[in-house]
């Protein structure tokens, strides 16, 4: 079920950035601009941020299993309209049905994961499943960004179409609804009212997505356009950086179980990332190549902190909440992910990628004194 909940979890990955992967074809073949295409590559991200409470409410009434199977399936079908439809309009309205369907993923994978596994392997298993969304998008840039490239836009979206039918048929085949305890046996009442924890750590997960999708997004448009890759190259670099986070994140949640805490690691991610976009768009400003490598380390650091959130949201909501509350956490993530590829790409035009970089690590200091890290002593 680990495995089915991580693949689950990546193929809606492709789906939902995947398209950040045709910016550079929209623009060249569709005379878009870098903004208008990035607003394009958004639709998905603005379809997941509406329905994700939906889909966490539907989990915590009717179970995993269901969710993530017709989910899934819906995922792969708006997909396949998407390569067929012609125009930029057509393409984002099915990208933007993919990205609803697909944030079905999102509300029930991680309370399969939550549900099974016991505190003191949780942050692990959480984890391997988190690392899902840096794997998902290496493998829509190795993919998605080189049969674009080569064959089109509609050729490149049969990746994420493949992706989600896979993962759906798996998961029919293995997953099963982890057991819950009687509602009177565990405190099932509204955990927003309790504090202001679940609300703290949504607001540090929101300031983070901004150097994330900032990286995720432009990353092969920079290598491309300003440092002059090919995009067989690029794609393959991003590839590498994604399989890196994607082990970044297992190593963080085996850390918060070795140190009994997620707020602890969290705080220490969020630092690394304030440093990392920093010395990014000093060392891009400078024109150095060096900020190649400090763009991996970015691209690892940026996306640490996602699996410590979840894990601390679902374990804080309980049995009998957590579908609405990774929910409420998703979509904060991906309100802020809806502007971040349009806004960077106005910030790039006007001003250049280091100004960009530089905007995504500012932003991310202000998530440094909301990490409620006393707040989960006292918990504890």
């Amino acid at each position: 079920m680990l495995v089915a909940s991580t693949l689950a979890q990546a193929a809606s990955a492709i789906a939902l950035h995947g398209p950040a992967f045709l910016i550079p074809v929209l623009v060249r073949r569709l005379d878009l601009s870098l903004a208008q295409a990035g607003l394009v590559s958004a639709a998905p991200v603005v379809g997941v941020m509406l329905t994700l409470v939906g889909w966490g409410l539907l989990v915590d009434r009717r179970g995993e299993r269901l969710v993530l199977v017709t989910g899934l399936f819906l995922t792969s079908a708006a997909c396949l309209a998407g390569t067929v439809v012609h125009g930029p309009v057509a393409l984002a309205l099915t990208l933007f049905l993919a990205g609803g369907a697909a944030a079905s993923a999102n509300a029930a994978s991680g309370r399969v994961i939550a549900g099974w596994f016991p505190p003191h392997r949780r942050g692990l298993a959480m984890g391997i499943r988190q690392m899902a969304q840096p794997l998902g998008v290496g493998v829509a840039a190795v993919t998605m960004a080189v049969i674009a490239d080569a064959d089109g836009i509609g050729a490149a979206l049969w990746v994420p179409t493949v992706a989600a039918a896979v993962a759906a048929a798996l998961v029919v085949v293995v997953v099963l609804d982890p057991p819950r305890p009687a509602r009177r046996a565990v405190r099932a009442d509204n955990p927003y009212r309790r504090d202001r924890y679940l609300g703290r750590i949504h607001g540090v997960s929101m300031l983070l997505v901004v150097p994330q999708f900032v990286v995720w997004t432009y990353t092969l448009v920079w290598l491309v356009d300003d440092r002059g890759w090919s995009p067989g190259a690029a794609g393959g670099l991003v590839a590498l950086t994604q399989a890196a986070g994607a082990l970044g994140r297992i190593g963080v949640g085996h850390l918060s179980d070795r140190v009994g805490s997620r707020m602890r690691p969290l705080l220490w991610v969020a630092r690394g990332a304030v440093v990392a976009m920093l010395v990014l768009a000093a060392t891009t400003g400078l024109g150095w190549g060096l900020a190649v490598v400090v763009l991996v380390v970015a691209s690892v650091i940026t996306v640490a902190d996602n699996g410590l959130a979840f894990t601390a949201v679902a374990e804080r909501a309980g049995p009998f909440w957590s579908g609405r509350a990774l929910g409420v956490q998703n979509t904060g993530q991906f309100l802020v992910a809806a502007v971040v590829p349009p806004l960077a790409g106005l910030a790039v035009v006007h001003a250049g990628y280091a100004a960009a970089f530089a905007l995504a690590g500012v932003v991310a200091t202000a998530a440094l004194p909301l990490v409620p890290v006393r707040a989960e002593d006292r918990l504890t």
